[in-house]
């Protein structure tokens, strides 16, 4: 009962960490992307997907005002999912830079038919604009879904609040950029997260090497 309860705690240490934010969804069926302009790769966003499932980038927070109580919204496209299968979406960011998270995602058409979803979207993907990145290029992102193919994609929108106070005016003002992952993982028979999957398979070992070990022990005692 004892080694059962320290392979517990071993596997929820491995499960929690104290800056990580997710999102669980199921993928939605395939549909056709629309190839009137703007497209869906008009909009340049990050793409991830199950086969580049993670990203290294910066998220941009701001803290929260009467005119916008969620923070800065970033926008990014989740594509080749499986209809049907369970999905998680996290993001992790050092403690060092204090912050507030909050993931959702939508379909193409519930973004494309909702104001305030399409009026957000269009406000980040502006700011991608290469002006505002300083070589006159924009950032090279993932190709994303081609006009008038058939995929499952989502949108993923992640809203970034400053959580700190300093004297610091400028910090007040203008937040520093938040170094984060985001992480696309899959979850193998709807069940178990694919990037678990080692962490399962070596508590089931080290389970399987201590009762081999306590029965060999106590054949010995017998004897």
């Amino acid at each position: 009962m004892y080694l059962i309860c320290v392979l517990l705690f071993l596997l929820s240490a491995t499960l929690s960490s104290a800056n990580v934010e997710k999102t669980i969804f199921l993928g939605p069926q395939t549909i056709r992307v629309p190839a009137q302009h703007p497209t869906v790769s008009d909009l340049r966003l990050e793409v991830l997907t199950p086969l580049n499932s993670s990203l290294r980038t910066q998220i941009k927070a701001t803290f929260p005002s009467e005119e916008n109580k969620d923070g800065y919204s970033s926008w990014y496209l989740l594509n080749d999912l499986t209809p049907g299968q369970r999905y998680e979406v996290r993001i992790c960011w050092p403690a060092t830079q204090p912050t507030s998270f909050s993931l959702e995602t939508y379909p193409l058409n519930t973004v494309w038919d909702t104001p305030e979803l399409i009026q957000s979207l269009g406000l980040y993907t502006m700011t991608r604009q290469a002006p505002a990145w300083g070589e006159g290029e924009l950032p090279e992102s993932r190709p994303g879904p081609k006009a008038d193919e058939f995929t499952s994609l989502l949108f993923l929108k992640i809203d970034a609040k400053a959580d700190y106070y300093t004297t610091n005016k400028t910090l007040m003002e203008n937040p520093e950029p938040v170094d984060v992952d985001i992480i696309l993982d899959p979850f193998l028979w709807n069940v178990l997260p694919r990037s678990l999957v080692p962490t399962v398979g070596w508590v089931v070992v080290v389970a399987g090497l201590s009762f081999f070990v306590a029965s060999s022990g106590c054949y010995i005692v017998q004897a």
